[in-house]
């Protein structure tokens, strides 16, 4: 970090061993290992973004669009560089390099020059001496408007006028697989909508840019890609990419792109013009204006299934909301497409998927993007089958769920581990919670919490199941890669890698394998920047799995440094030595030294990458090996629904996952739970509402979050430790698997207690009321 750069200060955390009387701390694989910054994150005093201060900063204010699509006839600036305190104005006439910029597509500009395509979209950037004289200034400039009318229906996207230069149509995938003539006995037909969730990080956006004396600038953000947020950065300030660097600072949670690069180009920009520091801290509004949230989704299927409920062929028509640009919609639709079936075993498969620009704000990456949507119907589409045969739905489930060594309609054979029917034996098995008291102090229970209008005559149980399946690391070729470096000094070892711990406990998990390697207690990690080596973003567990792995080479290296003058002298092999607890011993007890006595005050460091094996892309039939490796998992879900006034309480989730290998007990009971809640969000309350484009109550007060009154019981009943062989450690990613599964057991649950179809999320109070005799 700079020195102008200064934060709130931290306090010491004491986690020697011994310290304060407490026991050793365990560590290494397996244990539960804190984090090392949980006290101070915990206080309080731990610095993020928005902490962040430097001599002379000036602050930051964006003007957005208050239309969904208008075309620009004029910017006039002069009503804010008149005002006293304002130090620059820029728009997109001051862009000195690429005037676009995308992780996938570069079609979203840096301010919108010509058209809007969204509400919110960004059009002028202001920095002044105060913040409020720069927010302000920014609505002091007077755009004039030509109002156009929005197209907001994915539908009509097809036949409207294109909305860019590149088209409507982003992506579309249409799958072919087995025979398109087989038919069944049973045959049900559901069309499905998924609302738009926000990632709705609880700190909003904030970042630093500071100018450097080479004429770069220095961003200081909550990145969760740095070196590709870098990269965009830089060919839009028209710098090589040396010249600009990217500090992570402290990230408060992220559960997808946590900071868009729209957020943070506009901010070196002022820099870089006006000389100075510049700070931007976005309001709650603008967090919901500017970032990416998941894509709505309209979804048609038809199943196929035999007199015993197998099976035979799906049919699937999946469209995508990408909002005004591509983002990541076209991986997003590769993970609808290929995942549209679930993870059954399905002969036959036709899907056609589509990816679409519209005036609606823009989708993006968010934890189980497009496979999340096809589990809410691909499930319902399974409990419509058993309801037809008179089969109890969890057993319906467990004819068809497929294993290690079926096939992908993608033509992708399984080779992970695929325990699917275990899991969903596990939550079948698991034992239901009782029933709620009808008396006066069981009130708080129904359905709408205490003071609740229900009654509880009205209210139903429901018992509900799905399963879900993710893909880990990226797909369809992209070239995953982590670098890692390992150095030990005077017996504490140093972690440099530019992995980003967004709440995932990566920063924990390079500390054990670090301490289980090397049998050294004191492990820390270095702050993450674009000076180290890339790490990639930090997304479907690549960093569990590609970092890690990284973290671990490195490490064996400076293991195999540190035993090899010890094997050379006493005649053996460094196989043959072994370090538990910070001591080395021969297999024979001939040898035992410690670290610390082996180390004899060398430094030892060894730089390593980790490159898992490639994938393809899906070609024009939507065929190939485009995935690295699967996760799956089970839920059921028990729900309590007062069938008069429709309002659902989530009494239990039950989970059972495959997980691979656990790591970190505690650290990953935390990520499945809070996948979970994030599930039930998506499920009952969480639905970023537009009317033709417009944002409507982009606030915690409209955006109706579960809190923890909201939150059911959550058990986890099993976590199946089947190791994948060709990940490090064997370990799967952990926490997007039970997002994109809860949402659909909950809307199972819901269909039980009411007896109706439920085909859209969230689920609507009116969606919930059972009709009469049911």
């Amino acid at each position: 970090m700079s020195d102008a750069i200064t934060a709130v200060p931290t306090i010491p955390v004491l986690d020697t061993p011994g310290a304060l009387g407490q026991e050793p701390a365990a560590h290494g694989l397996g244990t539960s290992l804190p984090q090392a910054e949980a006290r101070a994150k915990t206080e309080g005093t731990f610095p993020y973004a928005s902490d962040l201060w430097a001599e002379g900063l000036l602050w930051a204010a964006i003007l957005r669009s208050p239309h969904p699509h208008a075309r620009i006839v004029s910017v006039d600036t002069s009503p804010a560089t008149a005002m006293a305190g304002v130090r620059a104005v820029v728009t997109a006439a001051d862009v000195p390099g690429a005037a676009t910029y995308g992780r996938q597509v570069a079609d979203r500009p840096v301010f919108a020059s010509d058209l809007v395509r969204h509400h919110g979209e960004a059009i002028a950037a202001v920095a002044a001496d105060h913040p409020d004289t720069a927010r302000l200034a920014a609505a002091a400039i007077a755009v004039e408007y030509e109002v156009l009318d929005p197209v907001t229906d994915p539908e009509k996207a097809f036949a409207a006028e294109a909305l860019h230069p590149d088209g409507n149509l982003i992506r579309h995938i249409p799958l072919r697989f087995g025979d398109p003539d087989a038919t069944g006995e049973i045959v049900v037909e559901g069309l499905y909508r998924i609302g738009r969730q926000d990632p709705a990080p609880i700190g909003a956006e904030a970042g630093l840019a500071v100018p450097r004396p080479d004429g770069g600038v220095e961003l200081y953000t909550a990145s969760t890609d740095p070196h590709t947020d870098r990269d965009l950065a830089a060919a839009c300030f028209g710098l090589p990419p040396e010249q600009v660097k990217l500090v992570v600072t402290g990230v408060p949670g992220a559960t997808g792109d946590r900071e868009d690069p729209g957020f943070q180009i506009p901010l070196g920009l002022l820099a870089l013009r006006t000389g100075c520091p510049v700070k931007l801290t976005a309001t709650r509004e603008e967090s919901f204006l500017g970032h990416a949230h998941r894509h709505p989704t309209l979804l048609r299927y038809r199943h196929h299934a035999d007199a015993e409920g197998r099976l035979v062929k799906v049919e699937a028509q999946i469209l995508l909301d990408a909002g005004a640009y591509a983002d990541s919609s076209s991986e997003s639709l590769a993970a609808a497409v290929a995942f549209a079936c679930g993870p059954y075993v399905v002969p036959h498969a036709f899907v056609e998927g589509w990816a679409v620009r519209t005036n609606n704000p823009p989708s993006g990456h968010v934890r189980g993007e497009g496979a999340m949507q096809v589990c809410a119907a691909y499930e319902a589409q399974m409990d419509k089958i058993a309801a037809k045969l008179g089969v109890d739905p969890a057993e319906l489930r467990m004819r068809n769920v497929m294993s290690t060594g079926d096939i992908l309609p993608t033509g992708q054979t399984v080779t992970c581990p695929a325990p699917v029917a275990e899991l969903l034996s596990a939550v079948r098995d698991f034992p239901l919670p009782q029933l709620p008291k009808d008396t006066p102090e069981g009130e708080w229970l129904l359905p709408g919490g205490p003071e609740g209008a229900g009654e509880p005559g009205a209210v139903r149980r429901g018992v509900g199941y799905a399963l879900g399946m993710v893909h880990m690391l990226g797909a369809e070729g992209t070239d995953e890669v982590s670098t890692a470096t390992v150095r030990v000094q005077d017996g504490v070892a140093t972690v440099i890698c530019a992995a980003v711990d967004t709440g995932s406990g990566f920063s924990t998990l390079a500390r054990q394998i670090v301490q289980d390697t090397l049998g050294i207690d004191e492990v820390h990690v270095a702050p993450v920047d674009t000076d180290q080596p890339p790490a990639g973003p930090a997304a479907h567990g690549r960093h569990t799995w590609v970092s890690g792995g990284a973290v671990e080479r490195a490490a064996k290296m400076v293991r195999t440094q540190l035993l090899q003058p010890l094997a050379h002298q006493f005649g053996m092999s460094t196989e043959l030595l072994q370090i538990t607890d910070g001591k080395i011993t021969s297999y024979d007890g001939v040898l035992s030294t410690t670290v610390t006595e082996a180390m004899d005050g060398k430094e030892l460091w060894a730089t390593a990458q980790c490159r898992p094996h490639p994938t393809e892309p899906l070609d024009e039939a939507g065929q190939g090996d485009a995935f690295v490796g699967l996760a799956f998992c089970a839920i059921r879900a028990v729900v309590d629904v007062d069938i008069e006034l429709g309002a659902v309480r989530v009494v239990e989730m039950a989970v059972a996952q495959d997980v691979g290998r656990v790591l970190n007990p505690a650290q990953l009971a935390t990520r499945i739970e809070a996948g979970v809640t994030q599930g039930v969000g998506a499920a009952l309350t969480e639905n970023l509402r537009t009317a033709r484009g417009l944002v409507r109550h982009p606030d915690f007060t409209g955006y109706a979050l579960p809190t923890s009154l909201d939150a059911p019981d959550i058990r986890i009943v099993k976590l199946v430790e089947e190791r994948d062989v060709v990940a490090p450690f064997g370990a799967k990613a952990a926490s997007a698997i039970p997002v994109v599964t809860s949402p659909a057991a909950v809307a199972s649950a819901v269909r039980a207690a009411t007896g109706r179809p439920v085909n859209r999320l969230p689920i609507r109070p009116q969606a919930a009321v059972a009709v009469p005799n049911s």
